[in-house]
């Protein structure tokens, strides 16, 4: 019986075609397993480099390409195209094996053998080539074919190896660029990871070779699958896994490990995957948490998808998705029953009172933020720890008398929150993890636990996960980036009792956003010292995307109404070119600055819902919302409003330098972050705009412009 195929390429193009073509592809391949079995519609294509090439007719303007193995009952649908553009496109290329990952392969030969000739030309000129210090024993090893070997040989320069990015087969392109960067052949050969076959490779095998490539096809059972595949292309590409992804989620780790990589390096999709695995491994129940409810939500949406995608919905049963502020206050409740919570303005008056008390000179933000960041994060319990313990990053240095000072302010809190019975989020996780703690192994609640969006959890957070499980092998896995760090204070791992020394890995392809945005993105991050979750510096680079689009456009205007009308004609205008309203998102700094984006989209009648009240995923219409709320979404096209220097950073939310530089540093770093996280949600477009001057934020990006 003839199965079906869907290359990753077609799957994120469908969503841009036009709603009367992707109904008739729809109608097309539903009943391909019976038009192919009759040998109808798949049609050679005359002077074809690859004579498995077939087109198939969607109708009289609109055809497809689809791989026909010579042996085997697997067609890979490649591209849906104008008539002449897929004969052409189909012509030009060629479908091969690569001989170390055992994957499916295409690549424009016709491109490739029109560039050689110039190319050699201007090798015989260079003094020296790009690759010369590469053996081709080494190249053929790590899958590198005849044709790329002779294209290889005639590289120069690095800038040639990037133009041929879309020419050349993806893995192979990776070694050639691993092998420039100065990693030798071992290090390229260890970065493939799980891609590397061990079995005997059989380039005239394009059967078995598309079954192997589930880093980039999907192989569909039936009408029915094909139908969810269509419908939700996106969707469905998210729980697929590259080659380099999948090895870390294979691996069996002795204690607990960690992955990180740059925004759309896939850390979600590895998080819902290693949560899967471990649950059909049967040895225990596996938390999935992270640190918002939405993005909890998220996360069991894209799980029950794989789960039926893969025709295990068992698993499912045996995973708690669940966001850590919740599991605490479960666990606290089973124990003390419902906390009465200390609210934030009673909070401050609070600390006011003991302050006046006192005769002190401290502000009730920087109290609340050393309780929080030292006397809880490190759990000192009395004066004399007090005076001992560092307040590394707290950045305003306190003698030994502000010290006892603190502290008395800090005891007269603590004894405030016992005689009253108040609680706050921070003190009923800390006593969750004590209750965990003191529990035997037996009767912890998880076997594994696996977290997402690591790198915004606290102190006592980090502790509640620590005691959820027994320590021994696969019991924690953590999935984050600190570049994205728009919540928790810094916390390094080991602090919190968590050790991944030798257990780390870092994802560095991009998969969500193009090159372009990914690029302009990055620069808003240029010279920011970041520290990972094992304390030391982390950096972005080599986070890369092979997907390519247009630049992002930046853009200032005189007032507001002016942004705001920029912003009604760049939404309208992304409609009128095929983007569905569901695939845009607008967001802002401010809940105020949201609502008037919101207003003047139904003004322009576009219909538009706030994320405040709705899910991105049940609206049909444009997704406004604050920048905090993009965390965790991705959109085809997005625009950044209120991007100005009286924006961004947030007045409210910066810490004055003269009453603590090093909070002061860290609020900048988090502002910066949070306007890094929004502009890395789109896809496809970016457009930031401001009114008078732009954020300090954006000065890198526009000098480079």
């Amino acid at each position: 019986m003839p199965r079906l195929a869907l290359d990753k390429d077609f799957l994120t193009e469908f969503a841009t075609l036009e709603k009367p073509v992707r109904e008739r592809v729809s109608e097309v391949f539903a009943k391909f397993d019976q038009a192919t079995h009759t040998g109808l519609h798949l049609e050679k294509i005359s002077g074809a480099r690859d004579d498995r090439f077939r087109t198939i007719r969607i109708d009289q303007f609109w055809r497809g390409v689809v791989l026909a193995p010579a042996k085997g009952d697997t067609y890979t649908l490649l591209k849906v195209l104008p008539h002449d553009d897929a004969y052409d496109w189909a012509k030009r290329r060629k479908a091969s094996v690569n001989t170390a990952t055992g994957g499916i392969e295409i690549r424009d030969v016709a491109a490739l053998d029109a560039s050689l000739p110039h190319m050699e030309r201007m090798a015989r000129k260079a003094p020296a080539r790009l690759l010369e210090h590469v053996k081709d024993s080494d190249l053929a090893r790590l899958g590198v074919d005849e044709q790329t070997l002779t294209f290889a040989r005639t590289l120069t320069d690095t800038f040639q190896l990037e133009a041929a990015r879309g020419l050349l087969p993806p893995p192979q392109w990776e070694v050639l660029y691993g092998l420039s960067a100065g990693m030798s052949p071992e290090e390229v050969w260890a970065e493939m990871g799980a891609a590397l076959v061990q079995e005997r490779i059989d380039p005239e095998d394009l059967d078995a070779a598309v079954r192997r490539s589930s880093d980039r096809v999907a192989l569909v059972e039936g009408p029915e699958e094909l139908m969810a595949a269509l419908e939700h292309p996106f969707d469905l590409w998210r729980i697929y896994l590259h080659p380099a992804q999948r090895s870390v989620v294979e691996a069996s780790y002795r204690g607990p490990a960690r992955v990180s990589g740059g925004p759309g390096t896939g850390k979600t999709v590895v998080a819902m995957h290693r949560a899967h695995r471990l649950a059909l491994r049967g040895r225990g129940p596996v938390l999935l948490t992270t640190f918002t409810s939405t993005l909890a939500e998220s996360l069991e949406q894209n799980l029950a998808l794989l789960a039926e995608t893969t025709g295990a919905p068992e698993a499912t049963e045996r995973v708690r998705v669940e966001h850590v502020d919740r599991l605490a206050h479960r666990v606290f409740r089973e124990a003390h029953g419902r906390p009465q919570l200390l609210t934030a303005a009673r909070e401050k008056e609070l600390w006011q009172r003991i302050i006046a008390g006192l005769d002190a000179d401290l502000s009730p933000a920087f109290l609340s933020q050393e309780w929080r960041q030292v006397v809880l994060a490190q759990r000192v319990d009395s004066a004399s720890e007090y005076l001992q313990v560092k307040r590394t990053g707290r950045g305003r240095g306190l003698g030994p008398a502000q010290k006892a000072l603190v502290w008395q302010a800090v005891w007269g809190f603590r004894k405030e929150l016992s005689e009253q019975g108040l609680w706050t989020h921070e003190t009923v996780c800390e006593e969750a993890a004590r209750l965990l703690a003191e529990r035997p192994d037996a009767d912890k609640p998880f076997q594994h636990v696996v977290v997402d969006e690591a790198q915004d959890l606290h102190a006592g957070q980090w502790r509640l996960l620590r005691a959820c499980v027994p320590q021994e092998a696969d019991d924690l896995f953590i999935a984050g980036d600190t570049h994205q760090r728009i919540y928790g204070p810094k916390i390094t791992l080991g602090e919190v009792g968590v050790n991944v020394r030798g257990r780390a890995s870092k994802l560095r392809i991009n998969y969500r956003t193009t090159g372009e945005i990914l690029r302009w993105s990055l620069g808003l991050m240029h010279a920011q010292a970041v520290q990972d979750l094992d304390g030391v510096q982390d950096s972005l680079d080599g986070c890369r995307s092979e997907m390519h689009g247009d630049e992002p456009v930046a853009k200032g205007l005189a007032t507001w109404e002016a942004e705001l009308g920029h912003l009604k004609e760049k939404v309208r205008s992304w409609i009128g070119a095929g983007v569905l309203p569901a695939e845009i998102g607008v967001t802002a700094r401010s809940n105020r600055a949201v609502e008037q984006a919101l207003l003047a989209l139904e003004e322009a009648q576009v219909e538009a819902t706030a994320l405040a009240r709705t899910s991105a995923e049940g609206s049909a219409g444009v997704s406004v919302g604050t920048m905090h709320r993009m965390k965790g979404l991705e959109f085809r096209c997005l625009a950044v409003v209120g991007a100005g220097e009286d924006q961004l950073p947030a007045p409210r939310s910066i810490t004055p330098h003269e009453e603590d530089p090093g909070a002061h540093a860290r609020d900048l770093l988090r502002e910066r972050s949070l306007l890094f996280v929004a502009c890395t949600r789109a896809r496809e477009q970016l457009s930031v705009s401001w009114h008078q001057e732009p954020s300090p934020f954006l000065e890198t990006v526009l000098s480079r412009a």
